[in-house]
């Protein structure tokens, strides 16, 4: 199982993010924890300045933006 960790304010693009992420691991069949921050100390702890930034068992891969399906499926393989 992959934790993944879901960085931001909880606006728009951090639950579309979230949601992406929950989708595209449904349809490969991954299994995930999906954990959203919304606390600033611990998102400056992991060095994102914007959000929404992704944090796969604890690297972070993506700040700024929403990913691609294509990135996301990468992350999960």
């Amino acid at each position: 199982m992959k934790n993944i960790k879901v960085l931001g304010s909880g606006c728009r693009n951090c639950e579309l993010t979230a949601k992406l992420i929950a989708d595209e691991a449904s349809k490969n069949n991954i299994a995930v924890k999906i954990e959203k921050v919304t606390d600033m100390a611990k998102i400056m702890s992991y060095g994102i300045m914007s959000t929404p930034g992704v944090v796969i068992d604890e690297k972070v891969v993506h700040a700024g933006g929403i990913p691609t399906a294509t990135n996301i499926a990468t992350w999960l393989s």
